[in-house]
């Protein structure tokens, strides 16, 4: 008897190269910090890392940073195009976006704690919550997987919302946010298929990169 043949979709997920809000160990959120030298060189390194599976589409969140990456990927695999998706955009840190987190850690204690542990319940007044970034991530990844079946695609995001966005797509329970890890610049793929849904292939692919610079907090 033949093996059944499923036509399933190949999902890159790649996070934004360093840029100086990485390096200074700030919460960054929206704001639009573009890469810096060594992100740069990661975002290229990156691009040519995904030469051998030729993207079919490339999107991007609407941050510098991402766009950026995004762009080095486009250019390596002679893609012309980037497409910008609000579903990629990272999440609204409101008062503590371009803080030192040593300076939060010491003016919100409590905050802080939580942020360490369980950051899925971490809600700042004014901004976004994790749960929320999970939605809207999963809602922009269910409809590229419908636009693009059967092919692979590229999205260039941040770890707020690629890491919710794995949880999502595997079933992963709370508190799941420092079960996963994703370096700057990595790419980690999943795997669609009608018929059994999400798997994960890779995870924080780093090998292409010729210094890995690891962010734990």
């Amino acid at each position: 008897m033949m093996a059944t043949k499923y036509k399933h979709t190949t999902i890159f997920l790649a996070r934004h190269g360093e840029c100086q809000g990485n390096r200074e160990e700030r919460f960054r959120g929206q704001i639009d910090y573009p890469l810096n030298e060594r992100g740069l060189e990661q975002a290229r390194d990156l691009g040519k890392a995904i030469i051998p599976f030729s993207p079919s589409a490339i999107y991007s969140s609407p941050l510098l940073r991402a766009r950026q990456t995004a762009s080095e990927i486009a250019d390596a695999c002679s893609k012309n195009e980037v497409m910008i998706h609000e579903g990629l955009n990272n999440i609204y840190f409101s008062s503590w976006e371009g803080r030192l987190k040593s300076e939060i850690a010491f003016e919100y204690p409590h905050e802080w704690n939580i942020w360490l542990t369980s950051p899925e319940r971490l809600a700042l007044p004014g901004a976004e919550t994790l749960a929320e970034i999970q939605q809207r991530s999963f809602a922009a990844l269910k409809e590229l997987v419908v636009k693009h079946e059967g092919t692979t695609f590229v999205l260039v995001s941040h770890r707020t919302v690629l890491k919710p966005l794995i949880a999502a797509c595997l079933g992963i329970p709370v508190p799941y946010f420092w079960k996963i890890h994703m370096d700057t610049a990595s790419y980690s793929v999943l795997i669609y298929d009608p018929k059994r849904g999400y798997g994960l292939f890779c995870l924080n692919q780093t090998s292409h990169l010729k210094k890995v610079v690891t962010e734990w907090v």
